[in-house]
């Protein structure tokens, strides 16, 4: 599909249809092109599949929450939009190849819309359900992260 039909989609969806949140979409739109259509993507697959998470932006970019605790979120970087789950690297998925050093993150990187697989990420969102260590409650715990059950 040509760039303009694409963004042409995505406006009509997100302003007829979707409910993402008003500071992701502004989050969204100032990006180039390419990489607004990435980040309205990725939106639309992780709010469909996590329906009952909350979303904002969080630390400057998009984040969404599964009661309080941070579950993936999407950034501009230089070397592209990261996608990143907060406690991915448990999810034994070698494509999330970009992992914490301190903590239990990992992320991937899109440079355009083709590398997205809807289904993988589909995938990554339901284990993030199952598979999470309380980052609400770092703070509190001076650093330690405990696996939530």
């Amino acid at each position: 599909m040509p760039i303009i039909d694409w963004l042409v989609f995505y406006d009509n969806l997100f302003n007829k249809h979707s409910l993402l949140n008003s500071d992701i979409k502004a989050y969204n739109s100032s990006q180039t092109i390419t990489d607004e259509l990435i980040c309205n993507q990725l939106a639309l697959i992780i709010n469909r599949t996590l329906k009952e998470a909350e979303s904002k932006i969080w630390h400057a970019h998009p984040v969404w929450f599964l009661a309080e605790n941070p579950i993936v979120g999407y950034s501009k970087e230089k070397k592209g939009i990261r996608l990143m789950f907060w406690s991915g690297a448990d999810f034994g998925d070698k494509k999330l190849n970009v992992l914490g050093k301190k903590f239990k993150d990992a992320s991937i990187y899109f440079n355009n819309l083709e590398e997205i697989d809807d289904e993988i990420i589909i995938d990554w969102l339901k284990k993030s359900r199952i598979i999470q260590w309380d980052y609400k409650n770092i703070v509190k715990r001076k650093g330690q992260l405990y696996r939530l059950q």
